[in-house]
């Protein structure tokens, strides 16, 4: 690890439970927070979520203005739920209709952008069991105590489904086995971040409605990139959630995130001149399952796309102006 990588670590680390909400309320004054759940297909957690979150953190303490559920081309009733819970539901396809709408948890959080209003956005994974609104207000601290941060990344403890093994505290086999390995090797700035993929994360809308956003399970190691690009590595932090229960992917999945984190990479090479490029970065996955006596071939298009900085976007920035006034 470089010199440099651990004296931030050093510094821009901390403990989620260190963060005590009422002193953060004090300290966010006339600044307004968002908080963002991507949803696709999530009606057994998600109403639990928000619930917590506008019991604790709207009603009880008022640390959070606005929760936001992204409906992703959902087929069961998380839009219901997460309404019921008292949540603003958008489904994704409705955001920016005259720019279409691409697949993927990516294409929930920039349109996110678009619809809120927080100069803080937290983005949460709508999938977590036995939800902790420490885990927002852990994200929060940092940003509302140091105006020299501009990014908060979570990590913790993930039980897998049995709830008793615990995947290696640097991440799951994704991060260990992909993720990982590239950033040290392009960016070993980013080296010191504990889980690079991590689902929960928080910035300032000035930093966020800067940098474009990849498609699927591109967006989190990309926007890590980015962000460091932008803002420079002292303007991140990384806060300790302590355990994070969600749903378990299966190998398959686990595979196609791992092609999409590569490309993603790559894609990243190619905008900053680190790399020449000399096809599209997209690719054929194929891969097998057992069904009875023999392995059938699976085959699965991967690729990313990216969307533009929002505050490149003529709609967002009009939509600004109102919100302004």
């Amino acid at each position: 690890m470089l010199t440099s990588v651990q004296t931030w670590l050093d510094r821009r680390t901390s403990a989620g439970d260190r963060w005590d909400r009422h002193r953060l309320v004090e300290a966010k004054g006339a600044s307004r927070v968002s908080v963002v759940l991507p949803a696709r297909d999530e009606e057994a957690t998600v109403g639990a979520i928000v619930t917590t979150l506008r019991r604790e953190l709207v009603e009880a303490v008022p640390l959070v203005d606005e929760l936001v559920v992204i409906d992703s081309r959902s087929v069961d009733r998380t839009a219901a739920e997460a309404e019921h819970a008292g949540a603003r539901v958008f489904r994704q396809t409705d955001v920016l209709p005259r720019l279409g709408d691409v697949a993927g948890k990516g294409e929930a959080l920039w349109k996110s952008l678009y619809v809120t209003d927080g100069d803080i956005v937290v983005f949460v994974d709508a999938d977590l069991r036995d939800f902790d609104e420490q885990f927002v207000v852990g994200l929060l601290g940092p940003l509302l105590t140091d105006p020299g941060i501009g990014f908060v990344k979570a990590y913790y403890d993930r039980p897998l489904e049995n709830g008793e093994q615990v995947l290696p505290a640097g991440g799951g086999r994704v991060t260990e086995l992909v993720a990982r390995p590239l950033l040290n090797l392009y960016w070993p700035a980013l080296a010191g971040f504990v889980q690079p993929l991590a689902g929960e994360y928080a910035g300032r809308r000035s930093l966020l409605e800067r940098v474009p956003f990849l498609s699927g399970y591109g967006v989190e190691i990309g926007m890590l990139v980015d962000v460091a690009e932008d803002a420079g590595l002292d303007a991140m932090a990384q806060v300790d959630l302590g355990r994070r229960a969600h749903r378990n992917s299966t190998d398959g999945e686990l595979g196609r995130m791992a092609a999409e984190v590569q490309l993603a990479v790559l894609a990243r090479l190619r905008r900053y001149g680190r790399a020449f490029l000399t096809s599209a970065t997209e690719m054929t996955l194929t891969q097998f399952t057992r069904d009875g006596a023999a392995f059938v071939a699976e085959t699965h298009h991967v690729r990313v796309t990216e969307r533009p900085a929002m505050a490149d976007v003529p709609e967002y920035r009009q939509r600004r102006v109102l919100v302004r006034r």
